[in-house]
């Protein structure tokens, strides 16, 4: 596994929300997310993963780059849920409601500590074709009130 590369913290710009793309009440920890990213990326992807019973679990740093968001990495805090597919493989909001609760936490502890972050969903970046995480995250932010 290679170590993740220096990122100054005082330059965090983005945090990007991602689902792990497991089915729907698949309860798969948070290490084996991370095993799965070594094997694909050669280092963990992401800075927390939030497993389905809310647990947040921390797996980089804030000064360590993660494997999250293609080119895009380096200022950019990578969250990723458990979950964000139906059996058959289709995309869907899978959050459980503790879920939802740990991404606020997270969110809003990396707002306070990163004044003007920018909160976006892997699909919100340019150039990136995919589902993740499997719901709009600024309809539901402000839903939320956030």
């Amino acid at each position: 596994m290679t170590t993740p590369a220096y990122m100054d913290p005082a330059k965090i710009e983005y945090l990007t929300i991602h689902c792990a793309a497991t089915p729907r009440g698949r309860d798969v920890k948070a290490a084996t997310i991370s095993q799965w990213d070594v094997r694909k990326f050669g280092q963990i992807s992401y800075h927390h993963v939030v497993e389905i019973d809310g647990n947040r679990v921390r797996t980089l740093r804030d000064d360590q780059r993660g494997a999250h968001v293609g080119g895009a990495n380096t200022g950019n805090i990578g969250i990723c849920y458990v979950g964000g597919v139906e059996a058959n493989n289709r995309p869907a909001d899978t959050r459980t409601d503790a879920q939802k609760m740990a991404l606020l936490t997270l969110i809003r502890t990396y707002r306070a500590r990163y004044p003007g972050i920018i909160i976006r969903g892997h699909r919100d970046w340019p150039g990136v074709a995919k589902a993740c995480p499997s719901f709009d995250v600024a309809a539901w932010l402000k839903e939320v009130g956030e």
